[in-house]
Order: C-alpha cells, then sequence, then structure tokens
C-alpha cells in the first residue's frame, strides 16, 4: 500500500474524528436539522481537513461539503439507530479513503509527510484514542435505548456517559501499553461497585452487563485494530 496513500488517509481519519467527536457539542448533535448548525459542523469539518492537509482549501471544501450532504441524509430521512450511526461513519470515512487513494499527490501539498516521522504515529494514536472513547459513547448509547427507559439504573445526571468515557479509556490504554489483563481487574471493580444496585433488580442487571459488554468490546476492537495498524506501519 503506497505511503502516501497512508499519510493521506490518516491525516484525513484525524480531522474527521476530531470535528466529529471533539469539537461537535452534544448541542449540535441535538439541533443538526437547523441549517446554521449543520452549516457550523461543516466549518470543523473544512478547518480541520485543512490544517491537516497544509492548506489543500479546494479538497477540504469539497470534504466538508460531502460530510455535510451524508449528515443531512442522515438527520432528515433516517432515524436515530445504531445501524444510521454505523452508515453515516463507514460513508465519510469510505469518502475519505476513496480521496486519499485517488488524488493525484501533486495537487496539494500536504503537512503530514513534512512532519517528524513519529507525526503518523502519533495521528494514529489519537485516532484510535478518540474512535474508542468518544466514537464508542453514540454506539453504545443507540445500541441502549431500547431498554432505557425500562431498566436505566437511577443515578447523577451523565454519570453512565463519564464512566463508559472512562473505563474505553483505561481499556484503550491498558491494550496500548501491553497490558490487556488489567481489563479483568477493571471488570471486577466496576462488578463490585454496582453489586448492590444489580442485585435487587434483574431488569437493571441485565442492563448493566450489556451496557458493560457493549462499552468493553467496542474499546476492545477499536484497541486491537490500531494495534494491528501500527504493527503493520512498522511502529
Amino acid at each position: 500500500m503506497p505511503l502516501a496513500f497512508i499519510e493521506t488517509f490518516i491525516a484525513l481519519l484525524t480531522a474527521h474524528l476530531l470535528a466529529d467527536f471533539v469539537f461537535q457539542t452534544t448541542g449540535m448533535v441535538l439541533n443538526k436539522k437547523r441549517p446554521l448548525v449543520l452549516l457550523m459542523h461543516g466549518v470543523h469539518v473544512f478547518a480541520l481537513t485543512a490544517l491537516f492537509t497544509g492548506g489543500a482549501w479546494a479538497l477540504a471544501g469539497a470534504i466538508a461539503l460531502s460530510h455535510v450532504a451524508i449528515d443531512a441524509i442522515k438527520v432528515h430521512l433516517a432515524a436515530e439507530s445504531l445501524r444510521a450511526y454505523l452508515t453515516d461513519q463507514t460513508a465519510h470515512i469510505a469518502i475519505l479513503a476513496a480521496v486519499a487513494l485517488w488524488l493525484p499527490a501533486d495537487l496539494y501539498a500536504p503537512l503530514w509527510p513534512m512532519l517528524p516521522p513519529t507525526g503518523t504515529k502519533i495521528a494514529l494514536v489519537l485516532c484510535g484514542l478518540v474512535a474508542a472513547t468518544l466514537a464508542g459513547g453514540p454506539a453504545v448509547g443507540h445500541m441502549m435505548l431500547r431498554y432505557k427507559e425500562a431498566a436505566q439504573p437511577q443515578g447523577l445526571e451523565n454519570a453512565g456517559r463519564i464512566i463508559g468515557l472512562m473505563e474505553r479509556g483505561l481499556i484503550y490504554l491498558m491494550v496500548m501499553i501491553g497490558e490487556p489483563t488489567g481489563i479483568g481487574f477493571l471488570i471486577a471493580a466496576k462488578s463490585i461497585l454496582r453489586f448492590d444496585t444489580v442485585s435487587k433488580d434483574q431488569k437493571v442487571s441485565e442492563y448493566v452487563i450489556i451496557g458493560t459488554l457493549a462499552s468493553f468490546g467496542w474499546a476492545l476492537a477499536v484497541s486491537f485494530v490500531t494495534m494491528a495498524a501500527l504493527s503493520a506501519l512498522g511502529y
């Protein structure tokens, strides 16, 4: 696989993940049917893509337009679901891969290859972190939506989201440093802390188990894919 494709794709993917999961707030997600909110998200995509491609404005504009078009189709024509979420992300990433594969390198001067050799590695690790933690939240949330009203445990507002982010982040860290056995202790700790709550209600118990397995599974999958990518690139 050409090195230029890999570097360009990682650069574009980094910009995409930052735009979708770091710079896009919950308020923007909830109000994306409003044209100005969708436009603002497109501006984020444009600015970050231009930054990570060394000022390739035309390229950044084309990607931002495709991103806005895909998001508009999703929010107006598709109901909120895990399938819609995964389809949306797959469409975005497929376009980035196609651009990186077919775009002639002499049409723009990418910033990425001019960075130190570790630049691509750092970007790839960052992509994995964002995908494992922030991107995993909506995926698990959509999956658990059907059970939420019937069995969601009572607790602090947004506590479940924060716990999910932290546990997926810890799993990613453990895999990255080569200590995946520590995940077992994380599972044990969560089981002990949740024991009093789940032991009193079977529905709550099943809700917690499904959510935990989904969250852990997502983080593990992303972590091992990232490790495989790093290994394939010789890092």
